[in-house]
């Protein structure tokens, strides 16, 4: 009798925690992100010391509005609410759509600090960083939308585009504790594939629980995963070309 409750016990907790995976590897999404800009982003806004940029501020505002929607959402959905949560897809669309373009203002906005203190090839060579950023984010949401009603394929399309948000969280940690005393400007291009390297250890998680509960890991998050190392690792030469340089030169451009 001991031994049936038991096991009734730990089946109840296997069932809870397959129902709201989604919903905790969100929350780890907030953790990254809240844990990973505090140093460089909340703590100085907190105590007075960051520069007043409201392109930055409203970016923030965005990315990290998104976090919280993401976990919502997630809950709703594990919790079967669904037409709640189908009813609140349309501010996803919005959030993302504002995050896109507001993506694009801030690396521009970059380019240009960059361009005026002399740094001009190294802010535009950073700049594929954030623009291919929220180029990935931006194509994987919309085949998340596309796919709403393939639930399996749209959930995890959701938390692939969540997780190619953070990198950016990881390398505020590389960048305080291991950028040389008084550097200024962007960083090299592959200062940032150590971080988000990191960032994508949540996606292991993900093909773990996969490989446990299916038996082999979704296609979704074995080409986006692919997509998604492909787009960083490119990132580094791609960043030396003369076409990119043309190309987001031209941005800078019509910018200034």
């Amino acid at each position: 009798m001991t031994t049936l409750i038991d096991d009734k016990h730990v089946h109840a907790r296997v069932t809870s925690l397959a129902q709201y995976f989604y919903f905790y590897m969100a929350l780890a999404c907030i953790a990254v992100a809240f844990l990973g800009f505090a140093p460089t982003y909340f703590v100085p806004m907190a105590a007075g010391k960051f520069p007043p940029m409201p392109v930055v501020h409203f970016h923030g505002l965005l990315f990290f509005a998104w976090t919280l929607y993401f976990a919502f959402q997630s809950w709703l959905a594990a919790s079967g609410q669904m037409m709640r949560h189908r009813t609140m897809g349309m501010i996803g669309v919005s959030l993302a759509t504002a995050m896109t373009i507001s993506g694009f203002l801030v690396a521009v906005s970059a380019m240009k600090r960059s361009a005026a203190i002399g740094m001009t090839d190294e802010g535009i060579a950073f700049a594929i960083v954030p623009l291919s950023g929220m180029l990935f984010f931006a194509v994987v949401f919309t085949l998340a939308i596309a796919n709403v009603r393939q639930k399996e394929i749209h959930k995890r399309l959701m938390l692939l585009a969540g997780i190619s948000l953070l990198d950016a969280a990881v390398a505020r940690w590389f960048l305080t504790f291991l950028a040389p005393p008084g550097a200024i400007g962007p960083p090299p291009v592959f200062i940032t594939i150590p971080p988000a390297f990191v960032a994508y250890l949540l996606l292991v998680v993900a093909i773990a629980w996969d490989w446990r509960t299916r038996g082999r890991p979704h296609p979704v998050y074995l080409y986006g995963g692919i997509a998604l190392i492909a787009v960083k690792l490119l990132n580094w030469p791609l960043s030396t070309t003369a076409a990119w340089h043309s190309l987001a030169g031209g941005i800078l451009a019509m910018a200034q």
